[in-house]
């Protein structure tokens, strides 16, 4: 038949009463020998100073030297044993032959134990057993006027008197004990409780299981996972967390003084998170957020981490392809209705209106192209005619700078779309949203030896002075759209890749909206001739 197995709680709860009797009873028992030891030396000293009384009256030592023939020993020993309250008082003669004893039969015989030690002239305390039983016994020599020993005083008290004093006071110990080990089983108790509460009613079986379990988890699963208790303190950070956040925070540390990025500072605050993006060091990382509850109880909350880094930068380059098929799509559809128009009118016989088609066409082609000319790689010059295009269809017009000059080829074709996409779509939105009209863009690219500088103003109201810096942090935008606030942290997680950097040059000017710049080391190569 399967016994359940006894709860740590009431092990806990055995061990510490069996304790607490174990050192009751030693504390008692040694207790109880240094105090018999004690009253017994007491005793033995008490019988001892009746000894001196006695062997200090003159009138003792000449009696028991001439052996006592009035009877005067007998009358003062039995006079000081009522008044001390002792078991006897013996008086001897220099042979130890009593001439006074509580038992008139016993007199005149030689005591009982060994006088010697007593007649050589020394006091001597001992527990010895005699005639009249165990007792605590104090001895003196008597001296006569000349100095010599003429016999000895014995004093006795009764030792199962001193024992009978111990127990009492043992028992009266034992009672306090006895509360003091009440009040210890129900410490015991709470506290059994106590760690039961703690524990959630879970065994330390259990609880090595879960850690086992837990660990297991944490190391098995791709994503990360930072969990904090109900107090907001970092309570477990998974490896993979730290490697995605690039920071472990210390268990205990409350997670606003933990280091991580504002986006997860916000998210623990408001406790909610529903597989949000947000930028944390060089990494886009999709945030889940879940409050843990056990019986109607707080235990805090579990944040997991999945890193988009290169989910999102295949995005973004997928991007810039669609953008390049649409302004090649549109191009081809121009140039087919141009050549739609020649075809008819040399079929026409027109041959000086398709001549002068053709100046026409290829002036407003030379026009167009003077500003991309001054762009010489490809990638560029096609990133700048999809995007000019796309502003077209929003009637926004994006025109190239005049001091634009870009004399080398891209090596960083992600971060350079990347960065130059995402202030260019920014622009786009902002002009079109904007109270200037016509709405404009002017975008400037130049390179300076292996670096590229990009600068993009627009018509747009600007950014509001008073986010400064934070318009970089992920989640704020000056856009009312729900899910916007990303792209300007993603540009500057690109520029900082390559070294570089994006920053607001001028939140909103005369004429004019925001002016971001960029700058792109290493984002360049010179062309061989």
């Amino acid at each position: 038949m399967f016994r359940r197995p006894v709860s740590v709680a009431w092990q806990v709860l055995g061990l510490q009463v069996g304790l607490l009797v174990v050192v009751f009873g030693m504390g008692c028992t040694l207790i109880g020998w240094l105090f018999n030891t004690e009253l017994t030396e007491q005793y033995g000293s008490r019988a001892l100073a009746v000894a001196h009384t006695l062997a200090a009256d003159p009138a003792i030592p000449a009696a028991a030297a001439a052996g006592d023939p009035a009877g005067l020993l007998q009358d003062r020993a039995e006079a000081a044993r009522n008044a001390s309250g002792a078991l006897f008082v013996v008086i001897t003669d220099r042979n130890g032959i009593r001439l006074a004893h509580p038992n008139p039969e016993r007199l005149h015989e030689p005591v009982s134990t060994d006088p010697s030690a007593v007649l050589a002239g020394r006091d001597t305390i001992s527990v010895e057993r005699g005639t009249l039983g165990l007792s605590a016994r104090g001895k003196t020599p008597l001296r006569a006027a000349d100095g010599s020993i003429v016999g000895e005083v014995s004093v006795g008290f009764q030792a199962a008197e001193i024992r009978g004093y111990v127990w009492r006071q043992l028992g009266l110990a034992g009672v306090v004990a006895g509360c003091a080990l009440l009040l210890g089983v129900a410490g015991s108790a709470l506290l059994s409780r106590r760690l039961k509460r703690l524990t959630l009613g879970l065994e330390p079986a259990e609880l090595a299981e879960l850690m086992r379990e837990r660990e297991a988890v944490l190391r098995g699963i791709s994503e990360g996972v930072l969990a904090v208790d109900a107090t907001g303190r970092v309570t477990v950070c998974s490896s993979e967390a730290v490697r995605l956040l690039g920071t472990g925070p210390a268990p205990g540390s409350p997670v606003t003084a933990a280091g991580l990025p504002p986006g997860l500072v916000t998210v623990f605050e408001r406790r909610e998170a529903d597989n949000e993006i947000t930028i944390a060091g060089d990494r886009v990382l999709v945030v889940n957020y879940r409050t843990v509850r056990r019986n109607g109880r707080d235990l805090g909350g579990v944040l997991t981490l999945r890193d988009r880094t290169d989910l999102e930068n295949v995005t973004r380059e997928l991007d810039s392809v669609r953008q390049l098929s649409s302004a090649l799509r549109a191009s081809r559809h121009e140039f087919a209705n141009r050549l739609h128009v020649l075809s008819g009118l040399l079929q026409g016989g027109h041959r000086e209106e398709a001549l002068e088609y053709l100046h026409a066409v290829s002036g407003s082609a030379l026009a167009a192209a003077g500003p991309v000319g001054a762009v010489d790689d490809p990638y560029l010059q096609a990133f700048v005619a999809a995007k000019t295009a796309e502003a077209a269809e929003k009637d926004v017009r994006l025109t190239l700078s005049d001091t634009s000059w870009v004399g080398a080829r891209v090596t960083a074709p992600v971060e350079v779309t990347t960065v130059l996409g995402i202030l260019v779509d920014n622009a786009l939105d902002a002009a079109r949203r904007g109270a200037r009209r016509p709405a404009w863009i002017d975008l400037a690219l130049l390179s300076d030896d292996d670096a590229l500088h990009i600068s993009v103003v627009d018509s747009g109201d600007g950014v509001d002075p008073v986010l400064g810096e934070q318009i970089f942090t992920a989640g704020i935008t000056t856009c009312a759209e729900e899910g916007r606030g990303l792209g300007l942290a993603l540009a500057r997680q690109a520029a900082r890749q390559l070294g570089g950097d994006v920053s607001l040059s001028a939140p909103v000017g005369d004429g004019h909206g925001a002016v971001f710049e960029a700058r792109l080391p290493h984002a360049l190569v010179a062309v061989s001739a």
